[in-house]
Formats: structure tokens, sequence, C-alpha cells
């Protein structure tokens, strides 16, 4: 979904930002104002950085100290190894010393590629626009090196900088006015209207719905299985002590399969408006596109950015 932190129009409404972005574009030798080269450059980095974790090293570094860890307890359960102990110890400490280098290797090199310098620069970029007052959209998890969950606080955070008080609306409207042309004398004055902005599409209801109701449910399964258990259990006790209440429990049968529906029918109606809720970041996404200045998506909408598409 090419839905960027925040975009070039958003970042020319302020003219510091736009000089300190420039500045960080000379330096990086990168174009951050240019929004279809930082989509590109950020699905290229994501890629190789997705790379980077399927590299084998990675996982054959874990499991090498896993067995190097395990190793010790486990050769004296086995009688016939006993008298090889210190063998044992020493390939567990040779495997601990691999893995672990291993490790370091991956780890250094994902760091490396995380640290590629235009995406470095490109935190900075988003730095500056947030201590200007810019609203960033999203900061997508793998940006800044946090979990795919989204927690921690990352291998590379975005830098902080210091807060910068807002421009004047009249400072602001100066800037958007446009200077006389080179044929017009300086006494003149400036007749010509700006550009007409770009609108954000307004939030449709679905959308609040699914924002709601996003992180609730998941335990209408668990629930009902959980009450067929015990219906099933009390009738089986009822059963074999020759007390007939037991059979009352089997009431919780009905009950498990009413749960089930609920919940089935919860799922449904939230399918329906997670689906409205991704056309509307497809929507955002192309307003942005067309250089709409696009305010902080919701932690649930953050949350379909990050969300592969079929």
């Amino acid at each position: 979904m090419d839905l960027l932190p925040v975009n070039g129009a958003a970042l020319a409404t302020d003219a510091r930002v736009l000089a300190a972005v420039r500045t960080i574009s000379t330096r990086h030798g990168f174009d951050y104002t240019d929004d279809t080269a930082v989509t590109a450059l950020l699905a290229e980095r994501r890629r190789a950085l997705e790379a980077e974790q399927r590299r084998p090293a990675a996982w054959l570094g874990v499991l090498a100290v896993t067995a190097g860890l395990l190793l010790p307890f486990v050769v004296p359960m086995a009688p016939a190894l006993t008298d090889h102990l210190f063998a044992a110890l020493g390939a567990a400490g040779c495997l601990l010393v691999v893995g672990v280098a291993l490790v370091v290797h991956a780890r250094t090199a994902w760091k490396r590629a995380l640290t590629h310098a235009p995406l470095a620069g490109y935190r900075e970029v988003l730095g500056v626009a947030r201590a200007h007052g810019i609203p960033l959209t999203h900061v997508p998890a793998w940006l800044e090196g946090r979990s795919s969950t989204g927690g921690g606080k990352g291998a590379a955070p975005i830098p902080t900088y210091a807060a910068v008080e807002p421009l004047p609306d009249d400072a602001l409207r100066d800037e958007a006015l446009p200077g006389p042309a080179p044929s017009q004398g300086a006494a003149e004055p400036v007749t010509a209207q700006a550009a007409a902005p770009v609108a954000v599409p307004p939030k449709p209801e679905a959308v609040r719905s699914y924002e709601t109701m996003a992180g609730v449910g998941g335990w209408h399964d668990e629930t009902g299985c959980l009450l067929i258990l015990v219906g099933a259990g009390g009738a089986m006790w009822a059963a074999t002590s020759a007390e007939p209440v037991g059979y009352g429990a089997l009431l919780l049968v009905p009950l498990a399969v009413y749960v089930w529906l609920v919940g089935r029918r919860q799922g449904r109606e939230k399918e329906r408006l997670r689906e409205a809720a991704l056309a509307y970041v497809q929507e955002v996404a192309a307003a942005q596109a067309a250089g709409a200045k696009v305010p902080e998506l919701s932690s649930e909408l953050r949350k379909l950015t990050e969300t592969p598409q079929a």
C-alpha cells in the first residue's frame, strides 16, 4: 500500500521544513520531496531487510546456541554418554561460540541494511517534519527496526528534534503567494491565485465502526468449546454416578452453539468493515499521491497499512 509517512506536498507547507529537507537531500544525494522516488526507496529497502532476516545465518545461529545450552543437560540423562561428559561440554562450548558468532553476523548485516544512508536520511526528514508539527500518517515498524507487532523503541528510531513553533497564518499565506513574473514591475500587485489544496476524503461511518470493534472478539470459539466440554463432562458424570442432575449440563450445548453463531456473525461484520477500512486507506493514499496533506491515521488503520495485500 503506497501510503507514505509524509508526502512532498506536506513538507512544502512550511518553508523551514522544505529548506531542511533540501539540505538533507543534498547530503544524501536523494530527493526526499519526490514521492515516487521515496516510494521506490521504501519498497526496495523493505525487501532488503526481509531478505536479511531470511538468511540461513540467523536461524542456524539460534539453533546452534539452543543446542549448546541444552547439550550439557541432555548428556547426563544418557548413561552411554556419561563417560564422554567433558567432550560433550567442549562441543557445547563450540556450538555456543559458533551460534553467537552467526547471530552477531546476521544482526550486523540486518543493522547495516537498516542504516542504509538514503533510508537514514529519510528518518531525518520524518524527524524534522514531526518537530515542525507536520503530521505523519504512520511510521512502519520495519522503518525503525521494530518488531512486526510494532513494539519497542527499535534499532533505528526516528530522530527527535526540539519542537519548533508553527508559522503564523500570515507568514504561511505570504509563502503560498507566488512572486511577480519577470515581465511584471515590482509595484504591480500579485493577482494569481494559489492552486486549491487536495482534500482528504472524509472518514465513512463504517470505518469509524471498524476502529471501534477492530480489537473486539476472538473469544467465542474458546468459550463455545469450553461449554461443550463442560456439558459433555456433566452428562458423563450423570451416566456413571446415577445422578440425573448432571444431565442438566447438556443445556450448555445449545448455549455453545449460540455463542458460536454470535462469534460468526461478529466475524463477518468485522470482515465487512475491514474491507471498507482498506478501501478508505487506499483513497487516502490516492489523495496523498495527488498532493493532499494527510493527517495521522488511527492505530487500527496503521495496522492495515502493515498488512500485506494479495
